[in-house]
Order: structure tokens, then sequence, then C-alpha cells
């Protein structure tokens, strides 16, 4: 049976004002399934240690988050906190804690053997470096539960399909050759953070096993499980890893205002169960699974909501309930998407789709033909 993990002092990590990376997400999330007659009951985790902390960031990083996220606390550009993107907010420590313990405690019930597949309703920060917070990301949830995984001798494969390089991710385990990563993201030289290129493919040990695929803007939901399929089947088939981590970032839909790709509900829906496929083929089932990016309120609470029937192997309707569409609707002011799925067309006719392709199919082969040598 999956597990899913969740506690409500996600909601204390949470910035200021109008910030996009908003709690309100999730509780959209658990608000529509439990309408749908689907309440998630999720495992309660404990807040992070400092000594699990330790694994991934520097001493000196958690004191300055410490002192920066209570009362009266000062800014630390040098950090990365009280930066644009990471503005500093009291109590924000906590909240960032208790995901980094969401995610850890779902690598340890794998590790345990007491469950195979485990939604982290939370997490993905997958930005944060060892000493410096990175586009809404404090701790890296993911680089202490993957630590974690292999300090217990298991082999990971990480894929991130959030529209943003996981370079935080990247960085930490490029030398590690315990771990396979696979990021898909918009083109590093459009959006942030800027790195992601198929050059960057580890070091030391771990070269060969640090896979990029950056795609074109306005890339569709076709070419990108097409180009997913083309590198992750062999690459999987190589590594042959024991669990699958999965950064299940929202924001590579159509209607994301921070980026350009074009994924459709009924694209990520196919993209959760090829991840699926990829873990019962791969992994023996053992999926580990968090959130991430995803600032389009329209959008993301329904493919998250994809995403939790998709893992527990519930029924996918396509109305919304009455009572979460008239409640979220006075809530934000506006009318939410009557479907779980977008509308047939989802969008006008992209002008040049077909040379979108076929640049994607390139940097896939380009890619392949780099690891190829190494592999051997």
């Amino acid at each position: 049976m999956p597990v899913a993990i969740y506690h409500p002092e996600y909601g204390k990590y949470a910035f200021a004002g109008e910030h996009p990376f908003s709690p309100v997400r999730i509780t959209m999330v658990l608000d529509l399934l439990r309408l749908l007659g689907h309440e998630i009951r999720p495992v309660l985790p404990d807040p992070a240690t400092t000594e699990e902390l330790l694994t991934v960031h520097a001493r000196e990083y958690l004191r300055a988050v410490a002192s920066a996220s209570s009362n009266g606390g000062m800014a630390r550009t040098d950090y990365g906190l009280g930066a644009p993107d990471n503005p500093i907010v009291e109590g924000i420590d906590l909240g960032a804690r208790r995901m980094v313990g969401g995610t850890l405690l779902g690598a340890r019930l794998i590790a345990d053997g007491s469950a195979q597949r485990v939604l982290q309703l939370g997490g993905g920060l997958h930005h944060a470096m060892p000493q410096l917070a990175s586009g809404f990301c404090i701790f890296n949830d993911l680089a202490v539960a993957i630590n974690e995984l292999t300090r217990r001798g298991l082999t990971v494969a990480y894929i991130d399909i959030d529209v943003h390089h996981g370079d935080g991710v990247q960085q930490i385990l490029y030398n590690r050759e315990q771990v396979l990563t696979l990021s898909l993201h918009e083109s590093g030289e459009y959006l942030f953070p800027g790195t992601g290129g198929i050059h960057e493919l580890g070091r030391s040990m771990g070269r060969g096993f640090k896979l990029n695929l950056p795609l074109e803007p306005f890339t569709e939901g076709e070419s990108y499980l097409e180009v997913l399929d083309t590198v992750a089947e062999p690459a999987l088939e190589y590594f042959r890893p024991d669990v699958l981590v999965v950064q299940a970032g929202a924001d590579a839909h159509f209607s994301d205002p921070l980026a350009d790709l074009m994924l459709t509900t009924q694209d990520y829906e196919r993209l959760f169960r090829r991840l699926l496929e990829y873990a019962d083929a791969h992994t023996e089932g053992r999926m580990l699974v968090t959130l991430g990016g995803g600032y389009s309120i329209r959008a993301t609470p329904r493919i998250w909501a994809l995403l939790c029937l998709t893992l527990f192997d519930l029924p996918v309707p396509n109305e919304l309930p009455a009572p979460w569409l008239e409640h979220w609707g006075e809530i934000l002011g506006e009318d939410p998407p009557q479907t779980l799925h977008d509308p047939i067309p989802a969008f006008d006719p992209i002008p040049r789709r077909a040379e979108i392709d076929r640049h994607n199919r390139l940097v896939a082969t380009r890619l392949l033909d780099a690891v190829s040598m190494l592999w051997l």
C-alpha cells in the first residue's frame, strides 16, 4: 500500500506577501482529494535534526538560517537569506526542517522495507546548496534523503521533472557513483538557474551518472515524453538502481507564469504513469516522490491531485466537486477550471513545433553519445 507523508507545519514553509511558493497549493490538493472521497491519512514526520541536516549543509549555514528565522532576524544575503527569492520569514527554519524530515522519513520507510511507494506531499527543494538558499529552497531535502538511502547501501536513480534544472541535487552529488541523476528542464539558456547542459556529466567516480535534458521553450508533452524515454530507458537499464526518487514539480505546465514549456494535465498523467512503469521495471516498485515547483494556482493543484490519484491507483474523474470549486473560487477571487483535465486543445498550435521536436531529439542523441563511452 502506498504511503503519504505530510505535516500541517509544512505550512510554515511560506514566504511573505504574494510569493509564488505558497502552501495553499498543497492545501487545495488535500481538500480536493477529500471531496473526491479519497481523504489522505498521512504519516506525520518529525523535523530534521541538526545532525541530519549536516549530512548536506554546513553548520554555519544552519546557524544563519535559524538566526534569520527568529523574531527580528537579519538578512544574510551571503547565504541567500533575504534575497528576493528567499525573503526572511519568521519560523521558516521549522517549516524547512519539517519538509526535510518528511522526505527523509520516506527514504527510511523504503530502506527499512516498510513501504515501496511513498509520496511526500511537500519538499522537492532541489536548488538549495550546502551554504546557500536559492530558488525558494532553504534546505535540500532530496540530497539529505538520497544520502540516507546510499548510506543504507542502496543505489538511487533521481529523476527531476521540475521545469527548472535540479542544480542543487546535482552539485551536491556530482562525484557520487551511487546516484544517477536525470533532470528534464527548460534550457538554462532561457531560464533560472542557467545550468543543466548536456556537458554536465559528473566528476570523478560520478562521471557519466549525471544527465541533463535541456529542452527548448514551448516544448510540448509528446516531445517531452519522447526524449525522456530515449534517455531514461538505457540509463536505468545500465545503472540498475535500487530506488527511484522523483522530484515532481508541476511548473512545466503551459499556464505556469515562471517558465515556457507546454505540458498539459493529460501529459502529466502519462508522465506519472511512465515513472511508475520505470519503478516497476527497474527498482521492484521502490519509489519516493516529492513535490516541488508549480506556480499556476489554476493548474498545480490539479496536477498534484493527478499525481496522488495515480500513485495510489485511484480512479481519475473528470468533473471537479462543486463545493471545491465554490470554496476555492471565493478564496482565490477567480473561478478554478471546472475539470481535472485541461480542455482539448488546451492552447493554440505552436508554430515551430517540428523544429522544437527535432532540436530536443538532437539534444537526447548528443547526450547519449557523450555518455556511451563512459558506460562501456
